[in-house]
């Protein structure tokens, strides 16, 4: 395994566990892409897109927007965040030990382009488990019924367009942390 890796896919799909897991096993770092989100929301060069669905009704979006719509936005929104998660990635670049990356909007085709970084992709196990772990960490929606938008937006949505996309750049896909830990493994 190089230096560094990535880990990207749809949310509840267990990036972060596997990336804590891979990050013990190797004496190496978990970077979460998400807390440098949360770090950056006010800096007016990623405010927008760090925003952008957050300054929504969640409801309406769910229900007006089409899967391919959604996976546009996600993409935007990645792009949009690209330079400062570039800037991030490289405040990583003295680290002596193995640094994983796990985060959505480490979008394989970005990464291909300006890393070049092994890295795999998860995309969930069934509906009703990203369901069930969107209820019990919800990423947005305060309800039941947001959750639920929510999950079907990642699994049905989401879920195809990660993994034609990590295959498209020859990445490995995975529908759970546990299914793709030994394979990470190998490549130690």
């Amino acid at each position: 395994m190089s230096k560094d890796f990535f880990i990207t896919g749809i949310p509840t799909s267990g990036k972060s566990y596997l990336a804590e897991k891979l990050a013990k096993e190797t004496g190496g770092v978990h970077v979460r892409i998400d807390d440098w989100r949360e770090k950056e929301a006010g800096d007016p060069r990623f405010k927008q897109a760090i925003n952008f669905y957050l300054d929504q009704d969640e409801k309406t979006y769910y229900t007006t927007t089409t899967f391919d719509e959604q996976w546009v936005n996600l993409v935007w929104q990645s792009e949009e965040l690209w330079p400062g998660i570039i800037e991030y990635i490289q405040s990583f670049a003295g680290e002596a030990r193995p640094v994983i990356f796990e985060g959505v909007n480490l979008l394989p085709h970005l990464v291909k382009r300006d890393l070049d970084w092994s890295g795999l992709c998860l995309i969930g196990t069934t509906f009703e488990e990203t369901l069930r772990r969107n209820i019990a960490d919800p990423r947005w929606g305060d309800t039941e019924e947001l959750q639920k938008l929510e999950a079907e937006s990642f699994f049905y949505g989401e879920r195809p367009r990660y993994q034609a996309e990590a295959q498209k750049y020859g990445y490995s896909v995975f529908t759970s942390a546990e299914e793709a830990y030994p394979e990470v493994l190998k490549l130690l």
